[in-house]
């Protein structure tokens, strides 16, 4: 059982995450109407909101799975890249929708991109459950956010604090001395 004194204010409830990614889907589908396009779900902390996002996309699509870490345990970005899992298939011609949980300092999309840029897509878009402009780092903004937040430190819906608190059911801080 998660301890509830871990958990500060929930910013974001069930019905909030239900109703932004509905309209985020609605957006996309339209946007993309007439094309196929590729989700590539950033693992771990994307899990979710591609799936439920997945599920509210009415246009042909295909999901693939990448692994990446800027992150260790801690709760700061080491600055480097770390590819764990690549995506199966080729993209040359395709259109990528990249899946982010948050974009915080924007190094490992900026990375990511760029990487994908080198792969003759289509195109490449970014999307962002959560994005926290006051911490960037990188040139990067996304195609597709569904909430911008403060900086504070955020769990829940796939968003962890050392590989726990991705299963609660909303957005909540973390309170501070349980991670300092």
């Amino acid at each position: 059982m998660i301890d509830p004194k871990t958990i500060g204010e929930v910013i974001y409830t069930r019905e909030d995450i239900k109703k932004r990614v509905e309209e985020l889907g609605k957006q996309i589908s339209e946007e993309y109407a007439g094309k196929e396009i590729i989700l590539v779900c950033i693992l771990k902390g994307s899990f979710a909101f591609t799936a439920d996002l997945a599920r509210e996309i009415d246009i042909p699509c295909s999901i693939e799975f990448m692994q990446v870490s800027s992150y260790s345990n801690g709760t700061t970005t080491s600055g480097s890249l770390k590819i764990i899992k690549d995506i199966n298939v080729p993209v040359d011609g395709k259109h990528l929708l990249i899946i982010e949980d948050i974009i915080d300092t924007g190094i490992t999309l900026n990375n990511l991109k760029k990487m994908f840029d080198t792969r003759n897509p289509a195109s490449v878009k970014l999307c962002a459950f959560l994005d926290k402009p006051s911490r960037r780092q990188a040139p990067i903004e996304a195609d597709y956010v569904g909430f911008t937040v403060e900086d504070n430190f955020l769990v829940g819906y796939g968003l962890d604090y050392a590989q726990h608190f991705r299963n609660l059911p909303y957005i909540a801080i973390l309170k501070e001395e349980y991670y300092k």
